[in-house]
């Protein structure tokens, strides 16, 4: 356990929050390096992701759920194959699917905000932003795309770090945990 019961990090925390920061730091300072690990990534999971889903049709054949694997499998290696074989169309596209994800969830936010009045400003400003971000990222789309993925990797790394430095790891919740002895018998 990361969280000991009165709240305090444990040090594997303040190592693993250290390490995160600094890989955070180090990406974003590389941030186009990052970027083509980043796709390059993206697409071996894509086929390694494709592969086994195809396996599993094959194991599972005689279940009758098989041809969604199938699908599933092929467009997954054909989109891993895809990336592999042309990261910079692979760049572009991520690049243009994340400034659209970004414009609409901000369009979202705005249109929302009606409805919570208790946080309406919060999502109205995280609204504008991520309306910024996206029309930034679309108005500016080949620039974008070679840095974008490696800024939000180590963005992300970043917050992940700071995150354990301050809070711990959590555990996971769903995790079960042990009964407690009552003294009575079972």
């Amino acid at each position: 356990m990361s969280m000991t019961g009165d709240g305090h990090r444990s040090g594997w925390d303040i190592v693993l929050g250290i390490v995160l920061v600094v890989v955070g730091l180090v990406v974003l300072a590389n941030a186009a390096l990052a970027t083509i690990v980043s796709i390059y990534f993206i697409g071996w999971a894509a086929v390694v992701g494709g592969i086994v889903m195809l396996v599993q049709a094959i194991v599972r054949r005689k279940a009758g759920s098989v041809w969604s694997y199938i699908l599933g499998g092929a467009v997954l290696l054909v989109l891993g194959v895809f990336v592999l074989r042309n990261p910079a169309s692979g760049l572009v596209t991520l690049t243009l699917l994340a400034g659209a994800l970004f414009l609409v969830t901000g369009v979202t936010r705005i249109a929302v905000s009606g409805a919570v009045p208790e946080g309406r400003w919060v999502l109205v400003t995280s609204g504008i932003v991520s309306v910024l971000l996206g029309v930034l990222v679309l108005v500016n789309l080949m620039a974008a795309s070679v840095f974008l993925l490696g800024i939000l990797l180590g963005v992300q790394t970043l917050l992940e770090g700071v995150t354990v430095l301050v809070a711990g790891r959590q555990p996971a919740s769903g995790a079960i945990s042990p009964p407690r002895a009552t003294g009575a018998p079972a």
